[in-house]
């Protein structure tokens, strides 16, 4: 396992991430809890799913990460017409060297941007989910290993949308986190109105972080401890997704995975080695409701994903423990014990 060798390794990931934010929140204004998610995913080699309205700057918000970052940046337009091969590749035949050649499709990118993901069949959808999975293509019997950092930001809109197909099950568990932009305050448009009103910010946006930067801080995040009483939180909190009454199909032991990796993420944006209940409390409801399918009796009492997810926090017991040595590189720190508080929300 990774560990911090100093502390300069968390200050170094901490200064790398401000920039990246401050970068992003020039251009998203008034939404920094959706940017912290999506840097917390990022680190914790996630997927992001962003879902809203049109018009609220789903495809902003990813276009301003990936030019934040100096990597390789495709965009795909999902439509009804789009072909897997469109996606992932497609072998031709070469005639002067009488063989096929490999043509590399959109995926192939270190930061992918699917926008209207729910636009396409789900015959198309489901040529991401090797690539989501495994960082890897098959086509042909040939497998092409895909770039690394890689992550797909997707957006979609809400399934009442007009043209919009359901994504499948298995394509909302790959994405480790959902998040909603929601409207801006009247404040935050306002200014809006002052930053976009005579040209795009996203023009002006100059890469703040460098590729390797961010594998050296996945790196890193990988590193960060969680204890044996979070790590069993996670999966009592998982595990009640699949008995609750509301809900007919719970979540999945990759969730679980999904859960612990963004957490150790949260921790390392807040400056700790050690990852607490509240990392995984902040991170419950944006990386497990978009899993959940509640029961057609829970529908027709408008019991939301999100609202069950909230109820199974607060049934849950936090684990407490006394302070004890984070044994972390043998800096010998003491991590404090768990606090008993509500569970708050990012």
């Amino acid at each position: 396992m990774t560990t911090y060798d100093d502390r300069a390794s968390l200050t170094d990931l901490t200064a790398t991430v401000e920039r990246v934010r401050g970068s992003v929140e020039g251009v998203i204004e008034g939404k920094p809890e959706v940017v912290r998610l999506a840097l917390t995913v990022l680190l914790a080699e996630g997927h992001l799913l962003i879902e809203d309205v049109p018009g609220v700057g789903k495809t902003m918000l990813a276009k301003a990460l990936a030019r934040s970052i100096d990597c390789s940046v495709r965009r795909i337009q999902f439509t009804p017409d789009l072909l897997p091969s469109d996606i992932t590749g497609v072998s031709i035949w070469d005639q002067q060297r009488r063989d096929f050649e490999f043509k590399p499709g959109a995926i192939f990118a270190q930061i992918v941007i699917g926008d209207e993901i729910n636009r396409a069949s789900p015959k198309t959808q489901s040529a991401l989910l090797e690539s989501m999975e495994e960082r890897q293509v098959t086509i042909d019997g040939h497998t092409y290993e895909l770039p690394s950092p890689f992550m797909v930001v997707a957006t979609q809109n809400p399934v009442e949308m007009e043209g919009t197909y359901p994504l499948p099950e298995a394509q909302r568990d790959r994405f480790m986190a959902r998040v909603s932009v929601g409207y801006p305050s009247v404040e935050a448009e306002l200014q809006m109105l002052d930053i976009h009103g005579g040209v795009s910010p996203l023009e002006d946006l100059q890469p703040v972080a460098h590729a390797h930067e961010i594998v050296k801080l996945v790196e890193a995040v990988r590193g960060v401890h969680v204890s044996e009483p979070v790590r069993r939180y996670a999966v009592e909190l998982v595990a009640a997704t699949r008995t609750h009454p509301d809900l007919r199909l719970g979540a999945s032991p990759r969730a679980t995975l999904h859960l612990l990796r963004a957490a150790k993420a949260s921790a390392a944006l807040a400056g700790r080695e050690y990852a607490l209940p509240d990392d995984v409390q902040a991170l419950a409801v944006a990386v497990l409701a978009h899993r959940l399918l509640p029961t057609a009796q829970a529908q027709l009492n408008r019991r939301t994903a999100e609202q069950v997810v909230r109820e199974i926090l607060q049934h849950t017991p936090v684990p407490a423990a006394p302070g004890h040595q984070s044994g972390l590189g043998g800096l010998g720190r003491t991590i404090p014990a768990y606090p008993q508080q509500p569970p708050r929300s990012l």
